[in-house]
C-alpha cells in the first residue's frame, strides 16, 4: 500500500531528525521551517508522529493476514 511506505518514509525522516537532535543537539525541521514553534514545524511533527502511529499496524498486519488463511 502507499500509506504505508509514505508513513514508512516519514517515521524514517522523524527518526533521522531525532537522531540528529540527540547526537548533535540539532533540530533539522525546526532549522529549515523556522524554529520549534512555527507553524510549519509544527504541522510536519504532527505528521511524522501520525505516521508514526501508523506504523504500529504493520506490527500486526502480517500476523492478522496469517490468521485470516
Amino acid at each position: 500500500m502507499i500509506i504505508d511506505r509514505l508513513a514508512l518514509i516519514l517515521t524514517i525522516i522523524g527518526a533521522a531528525n531525532w537522531g540528529s537532535i540527540g547526537l548533535f543537539k540539532f533540530d533539522l525541521v525546526a532549522w529549515l521551517f523556522g524554529g520549534q514553534d512555527a507553524i510549519l514545524s509544527r504541522i510536519i511533527y504532527t505528521v511524522v508522529a501520525l505516521a508514526g502511529a501508523w506504523c504500529i499496524s504493520l506490527l500486526f498486519r502480517d500476523r492478522i493476514a496469517e490468521h485470516s488463511h
